[in-house]
């Protein structure tokens, strides 16, 4: 070391200055000299420069690696055979797999982070129909204003449905769905501030509704559209498990949160659910900026192959007139639409599956605390079966399908198949239900839990036949028919309050109306309902 402080700092190869970031890293005395060595067995080793030139030729490159305009790079230690010394990203441990899900397809990354967002969606769309309860005793709140706080969620969802289906078709269903969900997130954590107040309540459950509404629309363009068009293509036969997967994100939603509204009413209050929902949402957010900054980068080949492959709308989209969306919303063939059959059968057999859905989903917790004597967390608990069972159906039913058309099937039949699974199997069980069979409380809620779980073979019916028929227009064609899906939340909620009020009976409130919608929506899929590619664009010339 004596001869270290004899030689001249101009004599000895010095490191790269690093950076303000890398500093920390350059922790070791030697480092903090810039001085560059070359472990070799146990001893130190410095490489000297025999000339002046190369010593000047140093210097300089020290300067620009210190302005940022030269890398770090490898420096091969000559006493260990040519070896190629680690940068100094690898000694720090950085091995270039770091997010976990950086080298992912882009697909996987729509698809995964799409059903996270529909996961949250139901945990903000259930959490009311159990913290209603506790809410209806504070404020004093008899059925009939319950089910107009319930259904009013449902306003901004029928309001949202067109909106967004054009939206997700003008600016992409990836930017459509990062704002819905910043939005209904926001008006979630607002409820318990505006909940005293009932015309700011109202507005805030209509604000979730509209973040919510445009979600389908954006994840059906996601899939239909540019899922298909990436790096690797989606097999039409992959469709309906990329579907079940996506909207299968609802039933986990309504699970997790119907799993944890009922520990965090009784610990933390009812307005807990709505804070924590809430935040959840905006994490999901600022986590979706960090992955596409991620990916613009670092874009791996299958994400450059991605943004190659998209359509030119979405790099222009943010600066196109007013002018040219109005333009473009006259180019949706909106005649061609209304004039097919299948869609009219589309948009009758979303309205009856919403029905059952709808005011099962709002008022099952009311209905098994009431008619079936359980307290608030058993009532919660209980309604949780039937979303939880629809999650293994939703993969049985999705490779029920995709097996049937690689199978040869013809898509339209499976498709009738599927969705009369979806409606059938919950009349009947709804009916054995409201009939006075002697039947003991957990019959009842098995009897329910596999109807309402067999109703999701409607992701590999109705939800796909969207994309079946035009894979242009089916976030549009999606959102023609959730806007008239939605309509029964709006009146089938808020109805089956006000009659329950004055009949006081289940079965004619809630169980009757579903089964007459199940029924004649079965009919009239079996009639009309096709799966047949349609070229809206020239049928509308």
């Amino acid at each position: 070391m004596a001869s270290l402080r004899l030689m001249r700092a101009d004599e000895l190869c010095l490191l790269p200055r690093p950076t303000a970031s890398q500093s920390s890293l350059f922790n070791t005395p030697f480092r903090a000299h810039r001085t560059q060595l070359a472990a070799s067995k146990n001893r130190p080793k410095f490489r000297v420069l025999s000339s002046i030139r190369e010593r000047e030729a140093a210097v300089k490159e020290n300067e620009r690696v210190a302005k940022g305009e030269v890398p770090l790079v490898p420096v091969r230690d000559p006493d260990d055979s040519g070896r190629v010394s680690s940068s100094s990203a690898d000694e720090v441990g950085f091995d270039g797999k770091w997010p976990p899900w950086k080298n992912l397809p882009q697909r996987y990354k729509l698809i995964g982070t799409t059903s996270l967002a529909f996961v949250i969606c139901n945990m903000d769309k259930v959490n009311l129909s159990v913290a209603i309860i506790p809410m209806s005793h504070q404020f004093g709140w008899n059925s009939s204003v319950a089910g107009l706080v319930q259904s009013s969620f449902f306003w901004g969802y029928a309001l949202s449905q067109l909106p967004g289906g054009w939206l997700a078709k003008i600016f992409g269903g990836r930017k459509v769905l990062e704002i819905g969900v910043l939005v209904w997130s926001l008006a979630t954590a607002l409820v318990p501030v505006l909940a005293g107040f009932m015309p700011g309540l109202l507005l805030s459950r209509i604000l979730v509704g509209i973040g919510e509404g445009v979600s389908p629309s954006a994840a059906t363009d996601l899939i239909a559209r540019h899922v298909r068009i990436s790096f690797q293509k989606m097999p039409l036969e992959e469709r309906s498990r990329a579907v079940s997967f996506v909207f299968g994100g609802l039933s986990v939603g309504s699970v997790t949160g119907l799993l944890l509204a009922p520990p965090l009413i009784q610990n933390f209050g009812w307005e807990s659910v709505f804070y924590l929902f809430g935040f959840l949402g905006i994490a999901w957010y600022f986590g979706f900026q960090l992955i596409e900054q991620e990916e613009h980068k670092g874009p791996s080949v299958a994400s450059v192959s991605f943004s190659r492959s998209q359509p030119m709308y979405m790099n222009r989209s943010w600066d196109t007139s007013l002018k040219e969306l109005g333009g473009t919303l006259k180019d949706v063939p909106w005649k061609a639409f209304f004039k097919t059959p299948a869609v009219w059968a589309m948009i009758y057999t979303h309205f009856c599956g919403s029905w059952g859905h709808y005011t099962c989903l709002s008022w099952l917790p009311t209905y098994f605390s009431e008619e079936l004597n359980l307290n608030l967390t058993e009532a919660a608990w209980v309604s949780i079966l039937p979303p939880l069972a629809s999650v293994f159906v939703t993969s049985v039913a999705s490779q029920f399908a995709d097996n049937l058309i690689s199978n040869g099937t013809e898509i339209t039949k499976v498709r009738k198949i599927c969705q009369s699974i979806a409606f059938l199997a919950p009349a009947i069980c709804m009916t054995l239900s409201s009939v006075d069979l002697g039947l003991e409380p957990w019959e009842v809620v098995g009897i329910l839990t596999g109807g309402l779980a067999l109703s999701s073979f409607a992701l590999s019916g109705l939800y796909c036949t969207h994309q079946d028929m035009s894979p242009e227009y089916a976030s549009i064609l999606l959102g023609i028919t959730n806007t008239v899906g939605a309509v029964p939340g709006i009146i089938g909620v808020a109805l089956t309050g006000f009659v329950l009020d004055s009949t006081h009976s289940w079965s004619i409130s809630l169980f009757a109306p579903s089964i007459f919608f199940y029924l004649t929506g079965t009919i009239v899929w079996l009639s009309f309902a096709s799966s047949k590619p349609q070229n809206f664009s020239k049928a509308d010339r």
